[in-house]
């Protein structure tokens, strides 16, 4: 066995108390070493994460993480505009990193993270968590098996019912089309399933814009990517709303032999918001596997002539774990697998982001082209 990743956490907001630190702590080979935060806020303060985590060591600031020698991997848990500048001085002192999405607010500061970790020979992985819930683990089985056939059309959506601005939140300040708004929130979630499932799209069309009443943040998201895989186009649109008190399917897959509907979200927020932490990866503990009411229906084309038969069965969900993105950084550092979702990923990212703005701005569809 080699010896533990140590590893530093700097935040300890929603994301790193909720989506790091837990799944940190959750992964053999992987050792929560500290927590960068100085918050006054009660729930997120030094004294808090010391009581969460009596075997960290609370630091004050990235700093102090980053001149220490015993920290091998920097995770940046911070709010969006500051992601870069910290990865940056991460790399910079010989870190491997991994970076809450988006892993930056540009494409050209992306390319430079790239850069600086490959010169290196660091480990830099871009936080797309949502590549390990279960409906997007659920997909990859259906089209990785070839069980509708070819894909013709996707689609995926996060809706959310959130008419009132939420006050004292950075998430809610930034102005329409900028990085702390939904497009930078969900799109990253959204984007990186569409590419993790079909590679690089060759169009896209979007439209991003503010629906509530009262809004300083684009609240209301709709990109359309356009696929050729073996000379077939495939059609992904995406949607991401705060005004969808009756949300539509999480993921809606149509192919020449059938379809695949799925509601709702992964339980793994909901059950972590909730207190429940993930049992150590590779104990009998079980981490949160979809009762069967939840699973998505899987209907067949069983006569295809007319008139048409179809089956229409609930389909297994394979089990959302976030564990297992950090289980991927472990083995990556160590020099054991590629990077699931990689850099190159996170940047790709970022200028489909960039593109979706420009294409709801101008109100056309735009080709997509990317340095990497």
């Amino acid at each position: 066995m080699s010896a533990p990743i140590r590893t530093a956490v700097i935040g300890f907001g929603f994301a790193g108390k909720i989506f790091h630190s837990p799944f940190i702590s959750a992964v053999p080979g992987l050792e929560l070493s500290a927590i960068v935060t100085n918050s006054t806020n009660p729930a997120r303060s030094p004294q808090f994460a010391a009581e969460t985590y009596p075997n960290a060591r609370i630091l004050s600031t990235p700093e102090e993480a980053f001149t220490d020698p015993n920290i091998d991997l920097i995770v940046v848990a911070t709010p969006n505009d500051s992601h870069a500048d910290l990865a940056a001085q991460a790399l910079k002192a010989g870190k491997h990193v991994v970076v809450d999405k988006p892993l930056s607010t540009d494409s050209a500061a992306a390319l430079s993270l790239v850069s600086s970790a490959r010169s290196k020979g660091l480990t830099l992985a871009p936080f797309h968590n949502r590549r390990f819930d279960t409906d997007t683990l659920t997909a990859k089985k259906l089209v990785t098996e070839s069980t509708l056939g070819r894909i013709v059309s996707v689609t995926a959506h996060y809706d959310r019912y959130r008419p009132l601005v939420r006050p004292n939140t950075w998430k809610e300040s930034g102005g329409i089309g900028g990085v702390n708004g939904l497009l930078f929130d969900l799109g990253p979630h959204l984007v990186d399933q569409a590419i993790s499932l079909f590679g690089a799209p060759t169009h896209i069309t979007a439209s991003v814009r503010a629906d509530r009443d009262v809004t300083d943040i684009d609240d209301a998201v709709n990109i359309s990517l356009n696929f050729i895989i073996n000379d077939k186009p495939i059609r992904y649109d995406i949607a991401a709303s705060m005004l969808a008190p009756d949300p539509a399917p999480r993921i809606r897959m149509h192919g020449t032999l059938g379809s695949y509907t799925k509601q709702g979200l992964d339980p793994q927020e909901a059950a972590l918001l909730g207190g429940k932490r993930p049992p150590v990866l590779g104990s009998p503990a079980p981490w949160l596997p979809e009762p069967e009411t939840s699973w998505g229906t899987l209907t067949l084309g069983t006569k295809l002539t007319e008139p048409v038969e179809l089956s229409r069965n609930p389909f297994p969900s394979v089990t959302g774990d976030y564990r297992l993105f950090y289980a991927n950084v472990r083995d990556a550092i160590n020099g054991a697998a590629p990077l699931t979702v990689s850099a190159t990923d996170g940047y790709r990212v970022i200028r489909l982001l960039e593109l979706a703005l420009e294409s709801s701005k101008e109100q056309r569809t735009l080709p997509v082209t990317f340095e990497l």
